[in-house]
């Protein structure tokens, strides 16, 4: 297959506002000088792979390297974990435009749009990874849609990791809301979600659907992108253009998450925290969060449901990211080197079961549709939000960890602490976008 060269000959200046792009950050930590050459301390067998994963992520990631490193066509990974937010963006940037990268990093889909169309990432071989056994009929449309930039591929994806509602088994039985197999009934509508919430209140004997972000960065926004978007309208900012909103289905879309969480029997005024407490303490029947919380969760010893988040508008969708591989751009690429990543990314996806036990969706079908992955509880339960996921607008200033989310966000908080209307949310939400919009893009 025939790839585009990389862009080169990026500035300094150039890539420190690309690093910065989307999160209004200062550069406090990593210079060029500090990003040895993959082949620097391990010597050039090795590959030198990036990654923002701690705590239990951090150990299934290991779990996953240890299984594709065994055997006598096994791999020599280098890994490093770089702290998650926005010193691992620039920190990738800067690399990438020093063309001394790691063989392979980990991006948020979110943020390819950012890195992408300035040379930051190197495309990846299609038909090398199809000899390795992985093609696009492997991936969901909604992922693949977005592993593209002007029909080029730059990500692989690992997983998908939606927004979705847990509950409580217990409180959900009592509340009438389970079905005869144990899942959570169709809430359909508004209205169906809203007297959820009260019937759940009423089994808890004090809340009923919880959601935690006052002073969040991004809950807010990811839970109102993915009912935005079940209306089916359009929410696209073009570069250099105007907001292409739908007022009217924002406000309506905003009126109801400020009458969902109104205060009575689910309370709007909850941080993240007090949310998780709330709801493992069995005070709460319902949560709203990512489907990243489920180990938490489960080690509380509740009894522990999830879904997607309830289709109360008119078509499916749920706001979700993607962890996926890239290939941090390099000045002189080792064509042998190279093509061990692109067997590396081909044999970690295939081998990401073992990553559904954070409640990751394994991007990869064929893993989702063994009988293993169907023995997964809760995780299994909500498997069909990975075929309708929204991810954020493709714009170099959104994503995951920008500031245009936790723009979105705090619109939207003013409005659920009652210190404006669903209306004066909407307006001011266009119009940080439209702020967004009127910078230029510092890779374009």
């Amino acid at each position: 297959m025939s790839l585009p060269p990389p862009a080169r000959g990026i500035s300094r200046r150039g890539l420190l506002r690309a690093g910065l792009a989307g999160t209004g950050a200062l550069l406090a930590t990593g210079s060029l000088a500090s990003c040895a050459s993959p082949a620097a301390s391990t010597g050039a067998s090795s590959l030198q792979v990036w990654d923002p994963f701690s705590g239990g992520d951090g150990m299934l990631m290991d779990e996953m390297i240890a299984a594709v490193s065994s055997g006598p066509d096994g791999f020599t990974v280098d890994r490093t974990i770089l702290e998650w937010g926005a010193s691992y963006y620039t920190k990738l940037a800067m690399s990438a435009a020093g063309g001394r990268a790691a063989d392979v990093a980990v991006l948020h889909l979110s943020r390819l749009a950012g890195y992408a169309p300035g040379g930051l990432l190197d495309p990846w071989d299609l038909d090398l990874l199809a000899e390795f056994g992985v093609t696009e009929r492997d991936f969901t449309p909604a992922i693949w849609s977005r592993v593209q930039h002007e029909g080029t591929v730059y990500g692989i994806p690992l997983d998908t990791h939606p927004f979705i509602a847990f509950f409580n088994v217990d409180l959900a039985d009592q509340a009438g809301l389970l079905d005869s197999e144990g899942q959570l009934l169709p809430l359909a509508s508004p209205e169906a979600l809203i007297a959820a919430g009260e019937a759940l209140a009423g089994a808890s004997g004090g809340q009923g659907i919880v959601f935690g972000h006052v002073n969040d960065t991004a809950q807010n926004w990811r839970q109102f992108f993915g009912l935005y978007s079940q209306t089916g309208a359009e929410f696209t900012l073009p570069d250099g253009g105007t907001p292409r909103v739908d007022r009217d289905q924002a406000v309506r879309v905003a009126s109801f998450i400020r009458e969902l969480y109104g205060g009575g029997p689910n309370p709007g005024g909850l941080d993240y925290n007090g949310a998780m407490a709330s709801f493992m303490g069995g005070r709460a029947g319902m949560l709203m969060s990512g489907e990243w919380e489920l180990p938490t969760l489960r080690d509380s010893g509740i009894a522990l449901g999830a879904a997607p988040y309830p289709q109360v508008f008119e078509q499916p969708a749920a706001y979700a990211d993607s962890h996926a591989f890239v290939l941090p751009r390099q000045e002189r690429p080792d064509a042998e080197r190279r093509r061990e990543a692109h067997r590396y990314v081909a044999s970690m996806i295939k081998d990401s079961l073992t990553w559904a036990g954070a409640g990751h969706i394994p991007a990869y079908q064929p893993v989702i549709s063994r009988p293993e992955y169907a023995e997964l509880t809760p995780q299994s339960s909500y498997v069909e939000a990975g075929e309708f996921v929204v991810l954020d607008p493709a714009n170099w200033f959104a994503g995951a960890g920008s500031n245009f989310q936790n723009a979105m966000s705090q619109q939207l908080q003013s409005m659920l602490l009652g210190n404006s209307s669903a209306e004066q949310a909407v307006d001011r939400m266009i119009s940080e976008a439209r702020t967004l919009l009127d910078q230029p893009n510092p890779v374009a």
